[in-house]
């Protein structure tokens, strides 16, 4: 499944600012700098118009009277002129609404000056976090106070309770379907990516003009909290602990996996991204070279470790080929699409890689439910072969999943659990068992706002009802904060005794 990625918090004032938008009173706008209502209401015609003309996942989840209804709700939201901030985030939280993780305003692909204005300011805290029990963890700490290290909890960050800013950014968190846990994940700072949502949205929702952060924080063994001032981190901060990896996405030649012996007969393989769609690195090679290790030694454990990896290019089913004997038929969940061409007054808003997504013709068969069967379309009908090896892999395998797993990460871990290829150990997956919106892409311009859409064109529809959320792991691994505190990786030390008990 292709997840293109180039292309992979204002207090609590009234509930009505919680539920209606956000609060801008530190930071009025002159009205020069707004964007008209009449023109933010073409955007919404627009925008209305390709969501329900060429979304097939746009009533998986909510019926059509619910999405009339969000259509009106953010059409009344545009009835009044904006900044771009603000029409940024009502777009995003209608997003949300669809709950189809492939449809946000994606950050990677607005136009220059809108990723200047909203992406690339210095107000990143300086620290990466993960919400466990809803408390924010720090894991990795870039401030010049050296007590904020691993472990320490973040009560609140400007004065605000970290559960507020949690709630509030949760209302433009993109997941599929009923899939908390992905878009929890999705609020995380952990140094996987060039943008991260926590970045972008917290400013936008709690807009600060200070120029250093206030923290409550519980430092590791204590009870009482301190409160500390640093200072915000510049994007091309946040940037620079991953700035050679991004580089070797965009076009580099060096690894972006890493392999590496845990013992003797444990091998290690990290792939902490598969979105390698401009990348000049051979990863087919790479992973020929792991497996030919795995074999020489005859090593009796692999742990893949996609845990960090939202999804990207079908590496999965190249690793898959390698552990099995016989080709291995995968019942694919049907292709559907909501057009067979693209109606003409929609073609000038919309940009892609592949013109044959703006007609179909005979490879999109019509049903009598508003859906076009896809009969091909990059891996050939509703059935993809895996060819096996003539030399597998015998030894044991184990996945280390979570929530971040959605799109190919989250097809593969469902392959190998499926059809018992190794052990999922982990938390529940992203993704959802229901079936995703992704495989190819329209990027729709909106003309006024300039603020661009991502529209998936497929939705994969499965045989039979299936449970509204993602992938339960074989062996559920919860992280602990005693173990970030001590600089322990909770899933890796569980397969590490698991490969020991010879399980």
């Amino acid at each position: 499944m292709r997840s293109p990625q180039r292309a992979l918090c204002l207090a609590l004032v009234s509930i009505f600012f919680f539920f209606s938008g956000p609060v801008w009173a530190q930071q009025q706008t002159e009205p020069s700098n707004r964007i008209p209502a009449k023109d933010l209401q073409a955007d919404f015609t627009i925008l209305r118009k390709a969501y329900e003309a060429l979304h097939p996942g746009l009533y998986r989840y909510q019926s059509k009277v619910q999405m009339d209804a969000e259509f009106t709700a953010l059409q009344t939201e545009l009835n009044h002129d904006l900044t771009l901030p603000e029409a940024y985030l009502a777009i995003s939280r209608f997003l949300a609404k669809v709950k189809c993780g492939h449809s946000y305003p994606n950050f990677y692909n607005q136009p220059k000056a809108i990723a200047n204005k909203l992406f690339q300011n210095a107000n990143r805290v300086p620290f990466h976090f993960r919400w466990i029990d809803r408390r924010m963890i720090v894991t990795r700490n870039f401030s010049e106070e050296t007590r904020l290290r691993p472990g320490s909890q973040i009560l609140k960050l400007n004065g605000i309770p970290v559960g507020v800013i949690l709630d509030r950014l949760l209302t433009v968190a993109r997941a599929d379907g009923s899939n908390q846990a992905k878009r929890i994940a999705n609020l995380e700072v952990r140094g996987f990516d060039r943008y991260e949502a926590f970045d972008i949205y917290f400013p936008l929702f709690f807009p600060f003009e200070d120029q250093t952060f206030s923290l409550e924080v519980r430092f590791p063994g204590q009870t009482k909290a301190t409160t500390l001032k640093v200072k915000p981190l510049t994007y091309e901060q946040r940037l620079a602990p991953i700035k050679t990896a991004v580089e070797n996405q965009k076009g580099g030649d060096q690894p972006l996996f890493e392999f590496r012996w845990l013992d003797a007969k444990t091998g290690y393989l990290r792939m902490p991204t598969w979105a390698l769609y401009d990348s000049k690195w051979d990863w087919k090679a790479y992973l020929d070279n792991v497996f030919t290790q795995l074999q020489t030694a005859q090593a009796g454990h692999l742990i893949l470790d996609v845990r960090e990896n939202e999804g990207g290019l079908d590496v999965g089913n190249y690793i898959i080929g390698k552990l099995i004997s016989r080709n291995l038929t995968l019942n694919t969940y049907e292709r559907l699409v909501r057009y067979r061409k693209v109606p003409d007054d929609l073609a000038p808003f919309l940009d892609t890689w592949d013109p044959s997504f703006k007609d179909w013709g005979e490879a999109a068969t019509p049903r009598n439910d508003g859906f076009y069967r896809l009969k091909r379309y990059d891996d050939g009908d509703a059935m993809t072969v895996i060819e096996g090896s003539s030399k597998p892999y015998q030894g044991r395998i184990y996945v280390l999943v979570g929530a971040t797993n959605s799109s190919a990460t989250f097809q593969f871990a469902q392959i190998i659990q499926q059809n018992k290829l190794g052990l999922l150990v982990g938390q529940p997956t992203g993704g959802n068992q229901r079936g995703i919106t992704g495989g190819a892409f329209f990027f729709l311009r909106l003309p006024n706002s300039k603020i661009e859409v991502d529209v998936p064109l497929i939705g994969q529809y499965p045989a039979t009802e299936q449970p509204d959320g993602g992938l339960l792991p074989d062996i559920a691994v919860t992280p602990r904060i005693a173990d970030i505190a001590r600089g322990v990786d909770t899933e890796l030390e569980t397969v590490k005794k698991l490969t020991r008990q010879g399980r």
